[in-house]
């Protein structure tokens, strides 16, 4: 069988070139060019060369998900229009909303999850627009579990808990306005609250309209609705 090889190395002081022989035995070689050469089933010399040694080190990290986009229906795929992209704000949103279905522990990501998601984000239009009125956080949560209950403490949410149907519709119809408009730019959030909105019979709208949200509020809000923020300067 052949042997493996196994090899660790420090900086050497001056170039260096490589030649490997097939030992008989293992071995453990130090050398005064170097601090430490260990090596298992090839025996290792060095010399002297204009050659220069380059040592790579795996370093370990903590992985991180982000969502770079939202999930599309399967019309929208196939639709050969040019879909417009989501703001950055819409998409923190969104995985904001995935955030909060895990802490429900929810099995999916719903249009009361968006709500949230859009609360949680906080620096949006849409969301001040909210605060405004008095929809806040802790208010569409505990309306949240008032509607759907809690669910079982032993469940656990996938790490993206897929979209309901009304949820879908929801980022649907917040694309298709903004194609309709015909204007440039981004979905935004606004585009998301309102989507949220005309979906009549989800919890979202059912949680909004309990909260005061209205028709003549949507109004308001859609006036600003190709806007993320309004920046002010004094």
């Amino acid at each position: 069988m052949a042997a493996n090889t196994l090899s660790v190395m420090l900086p050497i002081s001056s170039p260096t070139s490589l030649s490997l022989q097939k030992p008989t035995d293992h071995s453990l070689a130090f050398n005064p060019g170097c601090q430490l050469i260990l090596f298992f089933g090839e025996k290792l010399s060095i010399r002297s060369s204009n050659l220069s040694l380059v040592v790579s080190k795996r370093r370990s990290s903590t992985a991180a998900t982000a969502s770079f986009s939202l999930p599309i229906s399967k019309e929208k795929r196939d639709s050969s229009e040019k879909l417009p992209r989501w703001s950055a704000r819409a998409i923190k949103s969104y995985a904001m909303a995935e955030l909060e279905a895990r802490k429900l522990k929810y099995p999916n990501t719903g249009t009361e999850a968006l709500l949230m998601g859009i609360l949680v984000e906080g620096t949006s239009l849409a969301a001040k627009f909210l605060r405004e009125n008095g929809i806040t956080l802790f208010k569409v949560r505990e309306e949240t579990v008032k509607l759907l209950g809690k669910s079982d403490m032993y469940f656990f949410s996938p790490e993206h808990p897929p979209v309901t149907e009304p949820a879908q519709r929801a980022l649907d119809w917040a694309i298709e306005e903004k194609l309709k408009s015909g204007e440039s730019g981004e979905v935004t959030t606004t585009h998301l609250l309102l989507g949220i909105w005309a979906q009549k019979e989800s919890a979202g709208h059912q949680i909004l309209a309990a909260q005061g949200f209205d028709d003549e509020k949507v109004k308001e809000l859609a006036k600003n609705m190709d806007k993320d923020i309004i920046l002010s300067f004094k």
